[in-house]
């Protein structure tokens, strides 16, 4: 079972400057994108900060953000990592299934991957993505 404590704030660099830069994009009137929450169920809640500090994913979330950028549909999913290199393990089937299917519908899915050592974020889309797990 995966929980939300083994996974720690993985992630929240990269997620701090999305969701900022969606402020801005929302304010200039340019994109509406939102994060999407992966429900969660408490086990322990520290009572005196009401933190929760063990909890299990209900569910497999899909992408970490959905919305619309100037009419185009747009999804996709926010990866982070402390090393030089990204192994595609850490994509999963069931997100890569929901982005086809979004594209069938006609929007666009990719994912963003940050390398925090380097400061450098890549975008990928999911086509290029099949083409890297096609030859893996």
């Amino acid at each position: 079972m995966t929980t939300w404590k083994s996974r720690g704030l993985r992630g929240s660099t990269l997620e701090d400057l999305i969701n900022r830069s969606n402020e801005k994009y929302d304010e200039a009137g340019l994109a509406l994108v939102q994060k999407i929450p992966t429900p969660i169920t408490p086990i322990n809640i520290d009572k005196e900060t009401r933190h929760i500090t063990l909890a299990y994913f209900d569910q497999k979330s899909t992408v970490d953000y959905i919305g619309a950028v100037q009419g185009i549909p747009i999804c996709f999913d926010a990866k982070e990592c402390a090393t030089d290199t990204f192994s595609l393990n850490n994509i999963h089937e069931h997100q890569v299934e929901f982005m086809r299917k979004f594209e069938k519908q006609g929007g666009i899915a990719f994912f963003l991957i940050y390398f925090t050592g380097r400061s450098e974020l890549y975008y990928l889309p999911l086509q290029m993505l099949e083409f890297f797990w096609e030859g893996a």
